[in-house]
């Protein structure tokens, strides 16, 4: 079982609310600092132009296109967006986990089944802040992936790290079909598109459900 992170095991549009908030009552207080704010508007629209893009040291290409478009040090480009995107919203990220999403990633263990995460962005402290674990974390800057999706490179580590031998043993839940999607369906792997409405009521759960339901028929 893969899985995308952000809006795949969280409700991301009420962590966006709260970090913009923490944005504003920042910056309000700090005018003087406000190129920052553009550091992350053009870090992360630097990233969405270049889906498909692969690179040979993805790492720091991401900080340098942003650090070109406003005349700085990738390494200031990089100190702000370690601060704001990958420190500061992890004590939030338990409090907006989809309902029953903690129970599914326990009984997918508890069943020998195999977990793997796979996000644009590193997701190594957030994992850990949901309190969630996965055989394996692979990230599109990763040596061994070092491209966006939609390219399927990321997944083919995956299933080569996993010793993976069948596509169809796998799926890959993602919430965006134009890029986790067609990353799955370049790879040949099954895909679970995710309903936000629907997840943030009970998909996880119900998820559990049937694989406990599963797992039963087959003992019997």
């Amino acid at each position: 079982m893969i899985f995308d992170v952000d809006g795949t095991l969280y409700r991301q549009s009420k962590l966006r609310k709260t970090m913009l908030f923490k944005l504003l009552c920042y910056y309000t207080l700090r005018p003087r600092k406000y190129r920052e704010l553009l550091i992350l508007y053009h870090f992360r629209k630097e990233r969405e132009n270049r889906h498909d893009y692969s690179g040979s040291n993805l790492e720091e290409e991401q900080y340098e296109w942003p650090a070109a478009l406003l005349k700085t040090k990738p390494e200031k480009i990089k100190k702000v967006i370690e601060d704001w995107m990958y420190t500061a919203p992890n004590p939030y990220l338990k409090s907006v986990l989809y309902p029953g999403i903690a129970q599914f990633f326990t009984d997918l263990k508890q069943y020998g089944i195999k977990t793997a995460i796979y996000s644009d962005y590193k997701s190594d402290d957030k994992l850990q802040a949901m309190g969630l674990s996965a055989d394996l974390q692979i990230c599109s800057t990763d040596k061994r992936v070092n491209s966006f999706k939609p390219l399927p490179r990321g997944l083919l580590v995956i299933l080569e790290e996993l010793r993976i031998k069948h596509k169809g043993n796998c799926l890959f839940i993602g919430d965006r079909f134009e890029l986790d999607g067609l990353c799955a369906e370049r790879a040949g792997i099954p895909f679970l598109l995710v309903d936000k409405d629907i997840a943030d009521i009970n998909l996880y759960t119900e998820l559990s459900t049937q694989l406990n339901q599963n797992r039963s028929y087959k003992k019997q």
